[in-house]
């Protein structure tokens, strides 16, 4: 399958190169608003093809699917010329600012025969598959502890003044859309949509989240998240059921998992090794779901993005974390 992709930032070089590990994607072209990067990774890449013009590359008939790594505020926007144009889209975490977006978004990429997806690497993953496949090992689930804190080097430019576009009400930025939403996507797959949620943020000068605690209840369980993204943690995730508990190493990628059991305390190493390129399985697992379509799997990717996506909305409301893109 021909691919192209838009944006020019380490994740994008991340995909290009777990596309080509699986053997399904060939790049043949990249987007930049400028033509030297544009040129420059083209190049690195063997793309036949850059662009700076988002209509001229999506007019292109070698283009069958995009990967769209921009600034989250543009993502909407740049899915939809792309839909339009009859292209498969692979669009980054977080996919859209809003429901409404989302919504729009899959009805015209049905309108038009082409599939739609949101780019989030840890639910791919074998290690995924194995803890879901396991999870009832552990018994009855009390409660979670699933974070993502990581410290942004961009943290330090908005120290000084500025803001990048990750801290940013105009770019639909803020750490739980940014980062949360690897231990929020774990949680929706494991156990599905919750019914209350309650999100308890860090609020920055520029109006989003620094970071937070994102409460979600359960019928049996509340499930804590933690995310930030002007902090450092080493803290794994945790799954507590009543016979035992999963330890994940990290929310993404998903490297290693232990099971404890509650009495014995006997230790089980349950993951297997990932490739070091992880987004790899994604890309497979996309590719698969096109070539093949797998109606049913991409109907449950849709259901989660649409359940994570009202949570983070909720999540906002809450705490009135205003996107440019609402006003």
């Amino acid at each position: 399958m021909n691919f192209a992709t838009v944006g020019t930032g380490w994740i994008t070089e991340s995909f290009i190169k777990a596309a080509k590990l699986s053997g399904q994607m060939k790049l043949v072209g990249v987007y930049s608003r400028s033509e030297a990067k544009a040129r420059e990774l083209a190049n690195t890449y063997q793309a036949v093809n850059s662009y700076t013009d988002l209509e001229q590359m999506a007019k292109s008939s070698e283009i069958q699917a995009v990967y769209i790594a921009s600034p989250n505020s543009l993502h909407f926007k740049q899915a939809i010329t792309f839909l339009k144009h009859k292209k498969h889209v692979i669009c980054e975490k977080p996919i859209f600012s809003t429901s409404a977006e989302l919504e729009e978004a899959y009805r015209v990429a049905e309108e038009n025969g082409v599939y739609l997806f949101e780019a989030i690497r840890n639910i791919h993953t074998p290690n995924f598959r194995i803890l879901k496949e396991k999870l009832s090992m552990a018994g009855k689930v009390r409660s979670t502890i699933l974070s993502y804190i990581q410290y942004s080097s961009r943290y330090d430019l908005f120290l000084k003044g500025e803001e990048p576009n990750i801290f940013s009400a105009k770019f639909s930025g803020g750490a739980l859309v940014d980062l949360g939403v690897y231990p929020l996507y774990l949680a929706v797959g494991l156990f599905g949509e919750p019914k209350k949620v309650s999100y308890h943020p860090v609020i920055l000068r520029s109006g989003v989240d620094g970071g937070g605690t994102l409460v979600l209840e359960y019928e049996d369980f509340v499930s804590t998240i933690l995310c930030s993204k002007i902090s450092h943690s080493s803290l794994p995730c945790e799954i507590h059921g009543e016979k035992g508990t999963f330890v994940l190493e990290n929310a993404a990628p998903i490297s290693e998992i232990t099971y404890i059991d509650s009495h014995s305390k006997e230790k089980q190493d349950i993951g297997v090794e990932l490739e070091e390129q992880d987004m790899v399985y994604e890309c497979e697992n996309i590719a698969r779901i096109i070539e093949t379509k797998d109606d049913e799997t991409y109907q449950e990717l849709k259901n989660w993005s649409r359940i994570v996506l009202r949570i983070t909305e909720e999540a906002r409301r809450q705490n009135q974390i205003v996107f440019a893109v609402e006003q």
